[in-house]
């Protein structure tokens, strides 16, 4: 379908400042791909709208043109959940970056969509709070792609994802109307649709104020190292910590390349070179309990295999222990500036399985992988590396990608973990769930977006996007379940 984007764009700019109407080609050029670089689609027009008001406004007149919208953020998310693959109005969030509300008394606080996650803690830590979701890109991704997204991060294994902070949402539905999602309490007695518009990755409406759950921030705080020769080692010290009640604030695992990518980024030896895996445990709460849990994952890591540890109880200690996991992107980055991140889930229990046909499934494509992942959960972020410039070479990383999924869901994982499904992952939706599954989702969606203009074509799978999709369906093993 045409749009008149002349005429779009002349009423926008009679409802917007002139600042908040972007249509110029060179300013454009900025919005064409988010975190999933394999994709990139200039959209033909963009608005950077900074009140509910303005969002509103905007939502109102795609309705009355009938034209399509994509809201985007700070455009971090790595399942092309932000591009403009067809044609249709970007709706930009990152100008609106007020803390609307700041309430201690009741452990909560209210922001704007465009406020980058880390600024959340930055705002209440001198009070004892913080907010738990950390996701690796925290100091540059905002809170709206966080609830598109129902992003987790290192802390989800204790603390939960998104999910589990959002206590209320203002929602701009895609006919411009503004309702409430919440009234603002853990519980609620009416009819609670914050999990369905969470994780919705745009295709609900707009969200453009968020009331956050705050924690008092630990007491205590202790991070322990622990380096193994094997990945099947520290897949085993994972198992001993969670099968003996422990529950740490993180678990996350970094295997051999990723080690030495970290390493050559800080230009100094902050890991041993010759691990095979190095896992980070964090463990918080009250200083005995937590002096506790650390000697027995002490032990327990030593008994898996571990050949070294360091533990942190220092704050600054802690952090540096961190720096490395939490700048592992960036540093396979500096290996090579293109990647492709994948997303996948599976127990716990099936990751040395899981890895290892990893490894196979890399040299059968001819494309090396560095695996950084959150081991207490179970959700792997497999980095595919690759020279943009080796002919056909970005179909065979969509090849490699597809086969790890289907390896994670042959245990009885997921596509998904925290990266959401976007434009990326569409088409493998159908191998996991049922036709009537999807039209459920399907039925969802319509009845806040009956004519489908917000976020067109992502997260279920049409026709249109995946006219194959049927013939690729997954056969799991006998006996496994998808959890």
């Amino acid at each position: 379908m045409s749009h008149d984007w002349s005429a779009l764009e002349r009423d926008l700019r009679r409802q917007l400042p002139a600042r908040a109407v972007l249509s110029r080609r060179q300013e454009l050029f900025s919005y064409d791909c988010d975190g999933l670089t394999l994709e990139r689609h200039c959209p033909p027009l963009a608005v950077l709208p900074e009140t509910t008001e303005q969002v509103a406004a905007v939502l109102r007149l795609c309705h009355q043109h009938h034209v399509p919208f994509v809201a985007r953020g700070s455009g971090t998310g790595l399942s092309g959940g932000a591009l403009v693959d067809q044609q249709a109005l970007l709706v930009v969030t990152s100008r609106m970056r007020q803390l609307l509300k700041v309430d201690l008394d009741n452990h909560c606080v209210t922001v704007q969509p465009g406020v980058i996650n880390s600024w959340v803690t930055r705002a209440v830590t001198g009070d004892g709070f913080y907010y738990a979701p950390d996701p690796s890109s925290q100091v540059v991704c905002s809170i709206g792609g966080n609830v598109a997204e129902n992003s987790g991060g290192v802390h989800c294994l204790k603390y939960g994802v998104t999910s589990n902070h959002v206590l209320g949402l203002e929602v701009v539905l895609p006919d411009g109307s503004v309702t409430q999602l919440g009234n603002g309490l853990c519980e609620s007695p009416e009819l609670d649709l914050r999990g369905a518009f969470i994780g919705s990755e745009g295709t609900l409406g707009i969200a453009t104020a968020i009331t956050l759950r705050l924690l008092r921030a630990p007491d205590c705080v202790n991070v322990l190292l622990a380096d193994f020769s094997t990945m099947e080692a520290a897949g085993e010290a994972v198992r001993a910590v969670t099968a003996a009640g422990l529950l740490p604030a993180g678990m996350e695992i970094m295997d051999n390349v990723t080690i030495n990518a970290v390493n050559d980024f800080f230009g100094y030896d902050e890991y041993p070179r010759d691990a095979a895996a190095v896992l980070l445990i964090e463990l918080d709460g009250q200083a005995a309990e937590v002096q506790a849990s650390a000697l027995q994952a002490e032990r327990l890591c030593h008994e898996a295999g571990a050949r070294g540890l360091r533990r942190a109880d220092d704050p600054t200690e802690c952090a540096v222990l961190w720096k490395g996991r939490k700048s592992a992107f960036s540093a396979v980055g500096k290996i090579t500036p293109t990647y492709y991140v994948q997303d996948g889930v599976v127990p716990r229990s099936s990751l040395p399985t899981v890895l290892t046909a990893i490894e196979r499934l890399s040299q059968e494509h001819g494309l090396p992988v560095a695996n950084v992942f959150h081991a207490g959960d179970g959700n792997l972020h497999p980095l595919i590396l690759y020279s943009a410039s080796e002919p056909e070479v970005e179909h065979r990383v969509k090849e490699l990608g597809a086969a790890i999924l289907k390896e994670c869901l042959a245990v009885g994982g997921s596509i998904s973990g925290e990266h959401g499904i976007g434009a990326d992952k569409r088409c493998y939706l159908d191998w996991m769930f049922a036709p009537e599954d999807l039209e459920t989702m399907a039925l969802l969606r319509r009845a806040f977006d009956p004519e489908q203009r917000a976020n067109p074509g992502k997260v279920l799978p049409t026709p249109r996007t995946c006219g194959e999709s049927a013939k690729r369906a997954v056969t799991l093993p006998t006996g496994v379940d998808l959890f």
